[in-house]
């Protein structure tokens, strides 16, 4: 690895890093496959169409955030965060067991209920994720450390949909094999994670779930950097969540690509995070530079901005495979401004996650980090009302994107207000670099 991140290959490192990869494959190569089975295989439940079906599903795998965050909050304060990840590892093999059987039965009743808990598995390991860092890194390899485990996460996202995708449409056993192969190198790889002591050992647990995440999120809303951290990295995701759902539709309309083309789009966008989270983390020379923050959401609104402004119009014709896209002058534009999209977003993102984990104290930051889970489905579900809402209004994507885009704006704008100090960092990591 490059100066700067020679913890990567460090055991107080990589076996979280891959641990969490292999976790974030795994989901995406599950969501897919499904979303695969239903969209062009006819699986079907209670006669519901298959647009409704793919909605449940995306449903089911979130709700379990909402459910379930403010306990795995307190699980990963309560007891050593590696010996929590192990059990939530071996849960997984279990998981896969029951959605390779649903896979082999074309059972959608079972691949629902192993989607809903391959969600409630992602709820409990996020909290655990984030705050067992700066356990592990010390203070200047946090930035780094956060920078990698979000380019991981993103490739790692792309790699589970691609393969989810192709091998769907080859055999189900592929699937099935490939889910459990993955489980179990994801417990394996949590063996090697060192032991990560509790934070707060005598914390008391509930049943109630509604109180809990309710007492939960005002805790984290009462600590003023928590607070605006959260907010940055909701929106963050609100945007991404508008991004990555209309990315196909707007491929093919707009466009005028086929699934090729959206497949190239949407590897540019997790290849442009995991870069950008990369460089974002080697400029911060580490040290927090919230002034990233600022540059990373004027880079989203100038390319988010200008691939719905270079799109606006429905495309007309056929549609195009990948050789003949690449061929027109103008897609390259589309190109490089949904790389420089995600490439941004990469520095919006990782100085926020590396603030909450700062500001957070010691036996409140994996409840911290389940508070903002907890905002962050709130955020995604938003995103998906108001995309509703401009496409019954306007009926074209682009607009959709430049909305947002603007709204991007008036998001930052407010989250500066909250928060003097980033902009009053705006200018900082260049100082850095200079020295």
């Amino acid at each position: 690895m490059q100066a700067g991140f020679s913890f990567f290959s460090t055991r107080r490192f990589f076996p979280l890093f891959s641990t969490q990869f292999l976790g974030a494959f795994n989901d995406n190569l599950l969501k897919t496959a499904i979303v695969v089975l239903i969209s062009f295989h006819g699986l079907s439940l209670a006669g519901l169409p298959a647009e409704q079906l793919v909605n449940m599903a995306a449903g089911v795998f979130i709700l379990p955030f909402f459910l379930f965050s403010a306990t795995a909050g307190k699980l990963s304060e309560r007891y050593d965060k590696a010996q929590l990840a192990r059990v939530i590892k071996l849960v997984e093999i279990a998981i896969m067991l029951l959605a390779a059987a649903g896979f082999y039965w074309k059972s959608a009743g079972l691949l629902m209920a192993g989607l809903f808990l391959m969600g409630t598995h992602s709820a409990f390991f996020g909290p655990l994720k984030y705050s067992v860092l700066p356990q592990y890194l010390g203070d200047k390899e946090l930035i780094g450390g956060n920078g990698l485990i979000e380019m991981g996460t993103f490739l790692a996202i792309l790699l589970g949909q691609i393969g989810g995708s192709l091998l769907m449409q080859q055999s189900s056993l592929l699937i099935i094999g490939l889910l459990l192969l993955t489980a179990l190198l994801g417990y394996a790889s949590s063996r090697a994670m060192p032991a990560a002591p509790a934070s707060s050992p005598t914390l008391s647990l509930s049943f109630n779930i509604f109180r809990d995440s309710l007492e939960l999120v005002r805790a984290a809303w009462r600590i003023h950097n928590v607070r605006c951290a959260i907010l940055g990295i909701s929106w963050f995701w609100l945007m991404g969540a508008v991004y990555t759902t209309q990315l196909p539709t707007f491929t093919r309309l707009h466009l005028g690509g086929n699934a090729q083309v959206y497949t190239l789009m949407l590897a540019l966008f997790s290849i442009g995070i995991g870069v950008g989270s990369v460089v974002c983390a080697k400029l911060s020379r580490g040290q927090l530079q919230l002034g990233m923050v600022l540059l990373g959401s004027l880079g989203m609104t100038l390319f988010g901005g200008d691939l719905a402004w270079s799109a606006l119009t429905h495309y007309q014709g056929a549609l195009v495979g990948l050789s003949e896209f690449l061929a027109r002058a103008s897609s390259w534009r589309a190109l490089l401004d949904i790389t420089l999209l995600g490439f941004f977003g990469g520095f919006f993102t990782v100085p926020l996650y590396t603030w909450l984990q700062i500001s957070s104290p010691d036996n409140f930051r994996s409840q911290a980090i389940a508070a903002n889970n907890i905002i962050n489905g709130f955020y995604m579900v938003a995103a998906a009302i108001g995309s509703a809402l401009v496409l019954q209004l306007f009926n074209n994507i682009a607009i959709l994107f430049l909305a947002t885009a603007v709204l991007n704006i008036a998001a930052s704008a407010h989250l500066l207000y909250r928060a003097p100090l980033i902009w009053q960092q705006r200018l900082s990591w260049l100082r850095v670099l200079r020295n």
